[in-house]
């Protein structure tokens, strides 16, 4: 940064005009320094984005990140939990949150909004769905006839289809990390009075859920795993299984009863939060951030460019931008 200041000398620099001066001269060297400086020590306080343990989640903050610098700032990738990091944005060691899923983070999401420091920064073009569910071959082979019907799952003879080492017998469901429902699912079990056939595991990341699809087609066994649309499954061939309807209320965890707890999963939103100080601290970042929406195709995308074609995470981004660079641009003006 170059600042110039010019200064006329051609005074009569005696007597009181020179203390004048003097202390004029002081008193602009003071109020420059804390406004350059200043300045300064808020552009290099770097935009801090939460990465967590899923694709699209990953790609999507390399994606902003990227773009946050393109725009002058620095940004920090910071690993984080899914459920804490809202209280992380309410309380400023995180400026965003930007894949909120409605159906198992509104309740932390709104949570955080109400307690003060967190504020909704619109929603992403496009419905979210979570459910358990097979690839389409595990149909196609008639592992489970009468699936997609919940209640094919009540045949002893499908559950033996789905059985691992580890399931002791059972079926085995592959659930996400414990982290993201903790006990929905074995409830849910319990709910629909299936628990005596069919067991859950919970997997440590999102890859082992594709791992595991990759191993029960060598294996030729069943597999049932928990996922999700906007995916990139979306078009690699995948049913989510039917079970009976949602109702606000109907689980366990949400003041349901064990008759009404085998209920499925909600559509709903896929929205973005930021901390509060953020429109004011990196105003063209948030500008960009509100506008920022994608739809169900390009979260897909995002996801397939790392899980199909191997890429690393950053150079995902990089490619996602470049292929949309007129969509980038429109949402930086």
């Amino acid at each position: 940064m170059r600042i110039t200041i010019k200064i006329d000398l051609n005074l009569n620099l005696t007597g009181g005009n020179m203390v004048k001066v003097f202390k004029g001269l002081v008193l602009a060297a003071v109020v420059l320094s804390f406004t350059v400086f200043g300045s300064i020590a808020k552009a290099a306080d770097p935009i801090r984005i939460p990465v967590l343990n899923w694709t699209s989640q990953i790609v999507m903050a390399n994606v902003m990140a990227q773009i946050f610098e393109e725009q002058g700032y620095t940004a920090e990738l910071v690993p984080a939990e899914s459920a804490s990091r809202y209280e992380a944005v309410r309380i400023g060691d995180l400026h965003v949150a930007h894949e909120t899923w409605e159906s198992t983070m509104a309740l932390p999401f709104y949570e955080a909004m109400d307690k003060g420091g967190l504020i909704d920064a619109g929603s992403h073009d496009l419905i979210t769905f979570e459910e358990m569910g097979v690839p389409n071959w595990v149909i196609d082979e008639g592992l489970c006839p009468g699936l997609p019907n919940w209640e094919a799952l009540k045949s002893p003879e499908c559950a033996a289809n789905f059985a691992t080492a580890d399931s002791g017998g059972k079926g085995r469901w592959l659930e996400g990390p414990y982290e993201w429902h903790t006990e929905v699912m074995p409830n849910r079990l319990k709910g629909l009075g299936i628990d005596d056939l069919w067991m859950v595991k919970f997997a440590c990341t999102a890859d082992a859920l594709w791992a595991e699809l990759e191993a029960a087609k060598k294996e030729g066994r069943g597999t049932i795993i928990f996922n999700w649309s906007p995916n990139f499954t979306d078009a690699a061939g995948f049913t989510f299984i039917d079970f009976p309807p949602y109702f606000e209320g109907c689980r366990l965890e949400n003041g349901g009863t064990l008759e009404t707890t085998g209920c499925g999963s909600p559509k709903g939103w896929l929205k973005k939060a930021a901390h509060i100080k953020f429109p004011i601290t990196h105003p063209a970042a948030y500008k960009f951030y509100t506008k920022m929406s994608f739809t169900a195709p390009q979260i897909g995308l995002m996801a397939d460019l790392v899980d199909n074609q191997g890429m690393d995470h950053a150079d995902a981004a990089t490619k996602f931008i470049a292929d949309h660079r007129d969509l980038f641009d429109l949402w930086m003006k």
